[in-house]
């Protein structure tokens, strides 16, 4: 074997000037759900903390607690209401709470943490304007920092399957294809 000083350093530099970025060649847009993420706090309510041995809401004892409680500290917060004890409680009593939160809280939901989420993101993405999409290659990303809701993709899927020339999911250097228009 023979080796010549400075050969090794050259075929490198041919080699690199030879790489081709063939996920930027490829047209692929990608859409990043988190895009869509509302900043802000969120809050579950449960009603739990009101029911009498936790099994009974009692309503002379529940509009008193209306009254009196501070909605104030629910300010700028997306809010989920909830009950996680194994009781019956009416339909009028959440009501009653999101008549008092709704002045204050950008959202208020029924449901646990998820689903706030989930309504947060189908609402965020309501008056998506599909029509720059129209023809694309769409790719979905798949992960990030923000965890989105399965039904955002569903959501995102809907509206862009009749737009999209073809819509996969994931990160452009690894597809799982999930239409692709036949032309």
């Amino acid at each position: 074997m023979i080796i010549v000083p400075g050969f090794f350093i050259l075929r490198q530099m041919e080699i690199q000037e030879n790489i081709i970025n063939k996920v930027a060649q490829s047209g692929l847009v990608t859409l990043d759900p988190a895009e869509f993420y509302q900043q802000g706090e969120r809050v579950v309510y449960d009603i739990k903390d009101n029911l009498f041995h936790g099994l009974i809401l009692k309503e002379k004892d529940f509009r008193d607690f209306v009254k009196t409680h501070d909605w104030s500290q629910y300010q700028d917060k997306f809010v989920a209401i909830t009950c996680t004890a194994d009781a019956i409680v009416p339909a009028w009593a959440y009501m009653l709470l999101a008549n008092r939160m709704a002045p204050y809280a950008r959202e208020v939901v029924f449901g646990n943490a998820e689903v706030l989420e989930t309504v947060l993101f189908v609402k965020a993405t309501a008056n998506l304007d599909v029509e720059k999409y129209r023809d694309q290659r769409l790719v979905i990303k798949g992960c990030g920092d923000v965890p989105v809701p399965v039904a955002a993709y569903v959501e995102l899927a809907k509206k862009l399957t009749p737009v999209a020339k073809s819509l996969m999911f994931g990160e452009p250097c690894s597809t799982v294809p999930i239409y692709k228009r036949k032309d």
